[in-house]
This record gives C-alpha cells, sequence and structure tokens, in this order.
C-alpha cells in the first residue's frame, strides 16, 4: 500500500519502507536510504534548484548501487583502453543509463564543474554520455565516478557494445509491452464481437461480458501502458505537459466512463474497454517502429564502430602473435596480410600494396602503400603485405576521432529544434483546452457518452511529438549520411547556418591549389637537339634525388612518359648539393641542375632572355630550375603549385547560387590575382599575415553577412574558429580540422557545394516535416471536436503522423543515389 511518493525520485513509498532524514531543516519521506543519501548529497553541493527544473521522460530512478570496481579503473593499463593519451590531462567519456532529462544534464555538469581536477564535464543527452577531462595528479578517475554515484548516476567508461546491449534491453521491453497488449486486443474482441452481436441485449451476459473486459483493460493499463503514464506523471510533477499528458488523460477517461458503465448496469451507455486496449496497442506499435526508426539514423555511427578491427597480428621474435587492439603501444609493429583490415593508424615500414581507404575519403581508387606512407584504421590491404610501425589505435585513431565527431553532431540542437521543443508545452496546453471546451460542450448539447468520445478523440490525435522529432531526425540522418560520403559534419546545427551563408572566403596554397609543385612549362636554347629525349635525361638525373622540387619535375616527366618507369635509371655518378642543385654524369654527358646562381658560380653565362623568363614567371609564383650540360645552359624549367582540378567548377557553382566569394592568402599580391584569374575572377585580399586572417573574416561579418571559411593549414585556424561555418581539407593539418565546423576527408572542393545543397535539402526537410505536423493537427482536431472521430481512428492516425515525420527524414539517405547524383548535375549544367 502506496503512503506518498518519494521527494528525491517521486516512486511511490510501500508501507514498511518510509525512511524520513531531515534535509535542510525539513523533514522529508523518501523510498529508500539512497534517495535519502542521494538528495542531502545534492543539498549540500548546492544543487537543490535540480527539483526544480523541467523534467521530460521518465521518473527518476532509484540511485544505483555504488560502483564496486571503480578504483579498478584508476589502473593506466585498463585506462589506456578508453583514454587518448595518458598524460597527466585524460579526457574519457562515460555513459550512465540514468540520464533522462534537461535537470540530469544541468546536475551533472554542475556537480562535476566544482570539483577541483576535473577541467572538463559535457553531457550528451541523445546518446547518455558524458564526456570528462581531469587532471590525473589532483583527482583519480574512480573519484569522479563516485561522485556521480552519490548524486544518483552510475557511470562506466563507454563501450560501443555495451551501449548497443542497453539499447536491445530497452527494445525488448517495449517489444514485450506491445506483445502483451496485442494478445489482450485478440482476447477482448472475442467480447465486443460477442456484445455487438446482439449479447448486450441480455443483461445477464451484458453485464458478465462486461466485467471480463475490465479484468483485461487493467492489466493493459497496469502493464502496457505503464510509459505513458511514467511520462505524464513526471511531465506534471516538472510542471510541464508532453504528448504522454494527453495521451493518459485519453486512456484515464475512456477507462473511467467504461467503468462506470460496467458498475451501474442500468446504465444505458456503451464500454469502450476494446476501444481502449486497441488504442493502446496501436500506439506502442508506432512507439516501437519509431524506436527502430531513430535507431537507423544513428546507424552510421555504428558502422563507422564496427570498422574498427577487433584484432591484430603483433610481431614477434618468433613471428607474430594475435592480439587485441587494445593491448597495442605505440612503436609496435603489425602485420597486416592481403584482404585484412589495417587495425591502427601507422607508417609501412616494410612491403609494398594497394589499400582502399574509401570508408575514410570517399575516394574509389586504391591508393598504393610503401615504405614511409601513412595508413588508416579501418581501411582494407589489397593485395599487399605490410609491416606497419604503430602511431595511434583505438580512440586515437582517425577513425576513433571521426566517431567521436559523428556522435556530437548527431547530439547537437539546431536553433529551429529549440523552438520547436519550447512550442511543445504550449501546444499541448491548447490541446487539452480544447478537449476540455468539447467535453463541456457535447455534455450540454447531447450526453455524457457524446461528450467523452470528443474530448478523448481531442486528447488522442494530437500528435505534438511530431514537432520533437523535425529537426532532429533530419539533421541525425543527414550527419549520418554526409560522413559515409566523406563530409564531416561536427555540429548538425550548422546544416541550418550554412544554407544562410551568403560570403565563401578560401586560402590558396593547399586549398584552391594543391600545395604541391608541378612541372608546368619548359625552354630550351636552339641546337639543344631532341627536347623529349633531354626531358628524359633530366628524369634520370633527378630520379636520385630526394627533393622535393626533384620529385615534382620526375611526378610531372613521368606522366608525360609513362615508359619511364619500366627503364634503368642508373647513372654514372650523382651528387646533391643541398641548396643549390643536383649533380650528375649519364652517357659520359655532364649535367648540373639547380639555381640560377650556382650555375653562375661555375662561371656560365645565363642567356637574356631565360633571365627576363624567369624575372616575369616569378611574378606568378612559378620557381624556375636551370638545366646545364657540359658546363652549357641548354635549358630553364618551370614549376607551379597547381590548381585543384574541381576549384574553377566550385566557384563558378557558388557564383551561380549568387554567393560572393573572396580569396584570402598570405601570399604576393601578383600571385593570389593569377590564381584568381584563372578561377575567372573574385575579390582578392592578398599579403595578409595569419594573424590578420580571422580580422578580414570578422571585417566581411560586420558588413551583415555570414561567411564560411575554407582552409587547411595552421595559419587558417583563427579564421576558421572565427567564421560562421569553417570548412577544413581532410589533407590538411589536424589543427585546422580540429578548428573547422565541416571535415571534407575526401579532399574534393565540390563537396563544399554538395554541403550547401545538403544543408538546404535538410532545411526543406524540416521545414516539411513541421508543416505536416501543423496540416495534421488543424485538419483532424476539428473533426475530433465535432465528435466525427472514434478514439480507435484516432489511435491509428496519431502514430502516423510521427512515423510520415520519421519516414520523411530518411528520405534524406537518397540524396546521394546515383540518382539524385544526376539530377542535381544535370540542373547545374543547365
Amino acid at each position: 500500500m502506496s503512503i506518498g511518493s518519494c521527494f528525491h525520485c517521486g516512486q511511490q513509498i510501500e508501507k514498511g519502507e518510509l525512511v524520513l532524514q531531515p534535509i535542510k531543516d525539513v523533514e522529508r519521506s523518501f523510498c529508500c536510504h539512497g534517495c535519502a543519501g542521494v538528495c542531502d548529497a545534492i543539498y549540500e553541493a548546492g544543487m537543490e534548484s535540480f527539483y526544480k527544473r523541467t523534467i521530460e521522460g521518465d521518473l527518476l530512478s532509484p540511485p544505483p548501487p555504488p560502483s564496486k570496481d571503480a578504483s579498478f579503473f584508476d589502473y593506466d593499463e585498463v585506462q589506456a583502453q578508453y583514454v587518448s593519451e595518458l598524460s597527466s590531462k585524460r579526457e574519457i567519456t562515460l555513459i550512465s543509463e540514468a540520464i533522462h532529462c534537461a535537470a540530469c544534464i544541468w546536475l551533472i555538469e554542475h556537480t562535476l564543474a566544482k570539483i577541483d581536477g576535473v577541467l572538463l564535464a559535457k553531457v550528451n543527452f541523445t546518446n547518455k554520455q558524458i564526456k570528462v577531462r581531469w587532471d590525473n595528479d589532483r583527482i583519480k578517475l574512480s573519484e569522479i565516478i563516485k561522485k556521480l554515484n552519490k548524486i544518483g548516476y552510475d557511470a562506466t567508461p563507454y563501450d560501443p557494445s555495451a551501449s548497443q546491449k542497453a539499447f536491445r534491453k530497452a527494445n525488448r521491453d517495449l517489444l514485450f509491452r506491445l506483445g502483451f497488449a496485442g494478445f489482450a486486443m485478440m482476447n477482448v474482441m472475442w467480447f465486443s464481437v460477442a456484445l455487438y452481436s446482439g449479447a448486450d441485449t441480455e443483461s445477464e451476459f451484458r453485464s458478465y461480458f462486461h466485467w471480463i473486459e475490465f479484468v483485461i483493460a487493467t492489466a493493459v493499463i497496469l502493464y502496457s501502458a505503464k510509459p505513458f503514464f511514467q511520462g505524464a506523471m513526471t511531465s506534471i510533477k516538472s510542471r510541464s505537459v508532453g504528448m504522454d499528458v494527453s495521451i493518459s488523460l485519453g486512456v484515464i477517461t475512456t477507462y473511467l466512463y467504461s467503468f462506470w458503465v460496467t458498475v451501474d448496469s442500468n446504465h444505458p451507455g456503451e464500454v469502450y474497454f476494446d476501444t481502449m486496449v486497441d488504442f493502446i496497442f496501436l500506439l506502442l506499435i508506432g512507439r516501437y517502429i519509431e524506436a527502430i526508426s531513430k535507431n537507423k539514423a544513428v546507424d552510421a555511427t555504428r558502422r563507422l564502430v564496427e570498422l574498427q578491427p577487433k584484432v591484430a597480428r603483433l610481431k614477434t621474435e618468433d613471428g607474430f602473435e594475435v592480439v587485441s587492439v587494445s593491448r597495442l603501444r605505440k612503436k609496435d609493429l603489425v602485420i597486416v596480410k592481403p584482404g585484412d583490415q589495417i587495425p591502427v593508424d601507422g607508417t609501412v615500414v616494410s612491403g609494398t600494396g594497394n589499400v582502399d581507404e574509401a570508408m575514410l575519403s570517399g575516394e574509389s581508387t586504391e591508393v598504393l602503400k610503401k615504405e614511409g606512407s601513412k595508413v588508416s584504421a579501418g581501411t582494407n590491404n589489397i593485395d599487399g603485405s605490410l609491416t606497419i610501425e604503430v602511431d595511434a589505435v583505438m580512440h586515437e585513431t582517425m577513425l576513433g576521432k571521426i566517431v567521436e565527431l559523428v556522435e556530437e553532431a548527431q547530439g547537437a540542437k539546431a536553433s529551429i529544434q529549440c523552438t520547436a521543443e519550447r512550442i511543445m508545452p504550449w501546444f499541448v496546453t491548447v490541446i487539452i483546452t480544447l478537449a476540455t471546451m468539447s467535453f463541456v460542450y457535447w455534455i450540454v448539447k447531447a450526453d455524457i457518452q457524446t461528450a467523452m468520445i470528443a474530448a478523448t478523440s481531442v486528447l488522442i490525435i494530437t500528435c505534438p511529438c511530431a514537432f520533437g522529432l523535425a529537426t532532429p531526425m533530419a539533421t541525425a540522418v543527414a550527419s549520418g549520411v554526409s560522413a559515409n560520403h566523406g563530409i564531416l559534419i561536427k555540429n548538425g546545427a550548422l546544416l541550418e547556418t550554412l544554407n544562410d551563408v551568403e560570403h565563401f572566403v578560401f586560402d590558396k596554397t593547399g586549398t584552391l591549389t594543391k600545395g604541391q609543385m608541378r612541372l608546368v612549362d619548359s625552354h630550351f636554347v636552339e641546337g639543344v637537339g631532341d627536347q623529349a629525349e633531354t626531358l628524359k635525361d633530366i628524369f634520370r638525373v633527378e630520379y636520385h634525388s630526394e627533393h622535393s622540387l626533384a620529385k615534382a619535375v620526375c611526378l610531372s616527366l613521368e606522366e608525360m612518359y609513362p615508359e619511364l618507369t619500366h627503364q634503368n635509371m642508373d647513372v654514372e655518378f650523382f651528387q646533391a648539393h643541398p641548396g643549390r642543385g643536383v649533380e650528375a654524369r649519364y652517357h659520359g654527358k655532364h649535367y648540373l641542375m639547380g639555381t640560377a646562381a650556382w650555375l653562375q658560380d661555375y662561371g656560365m653565362a645565363l642567356p637574356e632572355k631565360f633571365i627576363a623568363l624567369q624575372d616575369e614567371r616569378a611574378e606568378k609564383g612559378q620557381t624556375s630550375v636551370w638545366v646545364s650540360r657540359d658546363k652549357e645552359i641548354i635549358g630553364i624549367l618551370f614549376l607551379e603549385d597547381e590548381l585543384r582540378s574541381d576549384a574553377l567548377e566550385l566557384i563558378n557553382r557558388l557564383k551561380a547560387k549568387g554567393k560572393a566569394v573572396t580569396l584570402l592568402s598570405g601570399d604576393r599580391e601578383a600571385v593570389a590575382r593569377t590564381v584568381a584569374e584563372k578561377l575567372g575572377g573574385m575579390e582578392v585580399i592578398a599579403e595578409v599575415l595569419p594573424k590578420d586572417k580571422h580580422e578580414k573574416i570578422k571585417q566581411i561579418q560586420a558588413t551583415g553577412v555570414r561567411v564560411a571559411m575554407v582552409g587547411d593549414g595552421i595559419n587558417d585556424a583563427p579564421a576558421l574558429v572565427r567564421s560562421d561555418v569553417g570548412f577544413a581539407l581532410g589533407s590538411g593539418t589536424d589543427i585546422s580540422m580540429d578548428s573547422a565546423d565541416i571535415v571534407l576527408l575526401n579532399n574534393e572542393l565540390l563537396s563544399i557545394d554538395t554541403a550547401v545543397e545538403l544543408s538546404a535539402r535538410t532545411l526543406r526537410t524540416i521545414k516539411q516535416n513541421i508543416a505536416s505536423s501543423i496540416i495534421y493537427n488543424i485538419t483532424l482536431v476539428p473533426l475530433a471536436m465535432a465528435a466525427t472521430l472514434t478514439p480507435l481512428i484516432a489511435a491509428v492516425t496519431m502514430p502516423l503522423s510521427s512515423l510520415i515525420v520519421v519516414g520523411n527524414a530518411a528520405r534524406i539517405r537518397t540524396f546521394f543515389s546515383k540518382r539524385a547524383i544526376a539530377k542535381r548535375r544535370q540542373k547545374i549544367h543547365q
């Protein structure tokens, strides 16, 4: 027998379990000593306003038992599985299933913020994760976990497999309740059919069947409908109204009216136990499908996690040993055989092979890996046997960071979502008012049965949950599907901001250009002979140099003369002269290739026309390499940082959309203007110091427009942070990627235009979802008020409105379908 509710968790206190404890000199009632202890700890920490904050969702759970093995997590060997770096400043992601509302977020973040040694505490409500950064010299992880236990939250280091287990458990519970409601519905239907077939004319059978239906309906209310009542109680306790309030009112109204008719055998009305059981069953179906759909929406994260191999071949003196990836340490050597997934981020120390990196970059062509090449965890080794030195494992890898960023993006809220959440309580309040008005109207104009049907239908048919799902579903699907195509959106809210960006600012080197020198032109003196053979001789000499310019020359000449790849590159003599050039002898001829000053030191005269050409090309940012043979200048080569192949098309697309475009560079103005001209012209801001780039962004923002910055270097980081939306290339520095809001893992500039299109599509989907919810309610609520709809029809249509929203959001997955891509290309070229 209940004797009241617990002051902390709100659960009913059974007789004999009452715990009285003074809190701030006022005696309070608790259901257990655990709740009393948690409440005392919350007041002691000055966090009592927790109880006044809005709570959405279930009732508070009783506090979990203290974590017995918390001290186990203090060992470095254990923490190594969960933290990125075992330094004094550490960061970990914990998970707590007890997190269920906004007040939990407030309580956890504010409590941990007061602990000496805790540097950061951030709660993600969506996945119930707590990111904690702490100073391990000042506080141990077990102390943080115990502090969370003390205020009522179990917490363990996040393990993806454990999270999935919790989801399956919750889903199984919902399925059991659904199954019971379905079983009850089938049984109660037999008695309803009997009553509709004429049994209700016999008072003896009528009363008997009514009581049987009452027993079945009561069982359904106590078990299957429990989640709705728990949600409603929590809403009322927190002085807000959610959709569970209207559902619960509809259920209780129908149940009590039917019970009245059952008790009063002379009552002329009908019972609606069958209707009540039916719509609870249908509502549970809707919730179950909704839960499955939500889980699929964030499935991208799970698939990314599954790409991480669990075991690796650790190289030993005797061969290799198969070990868990979590046991690997930096500098360990692992062996990856053909067909294996690469288990770690690392550097190839021996072997060659093609690696499929599509899961990270979106690039379908395999990349040749050889000694010195970097490889990433989760990519596929196609055909080579590689020995890799470990640089990073698990959470430290590029794959681990991507998983973390995707989770953060899916948990982010767009401002339009916040608006919907603010509207929802008012929305439900209005619906309850309309239901009350309908009841009063029909009880005066008709009878209590009609009034009850009208009021119940209004309560059930309204669907504020569609508002709540409209934005998070769309942004979660968009973030997940874009990550799978090389566009990593760190924050889902940016999809809304990106749609409003009017000005795009680009860094030059490494962003609009490749950041790699290429041979773009060559000139030779008259009488040098066959120029093709001369260029091949230059290739054979430069082949032996490790200088970046020599490699650039060889790369370009190899593309011009593919047959060189299979020829003997031996020369009779070779010597590199650091900072000046290279010297070699080939087929009895003496070659010098390098700077003009170096060749002049050998007493060689430089042709006047080559000197003029060098000065002219230098203005355009081109670098020259002089070539001499047997102490005679024979030619000059020009190298330039090439434009990215898709840079011109991107600029044209942005201009076609009416976007302003600016080139922001620290390079000389003549060089920057040359690049701008090649890209069809744009505003140029050149010779800008790195520290001033963000000021230029600030000046553009001061004109009242939203600005997107695209960069790749450390010097772009401040501007990326300053801009409304920052884009970084996956080939850029770690700092630029950390500073940007969107990372182009595929290194394709056209992905910027794709992201703009995706943001427009996502915003359009959000608006469609909200509009469909409004149209649904505006259409069906008046019909329910007019008593033209039964509660059963209302129960059928209500979950349908949520499923329409979920289904519409899922359509964003088609954004990257071949048909959708072809349609966008056709539109661009029209």
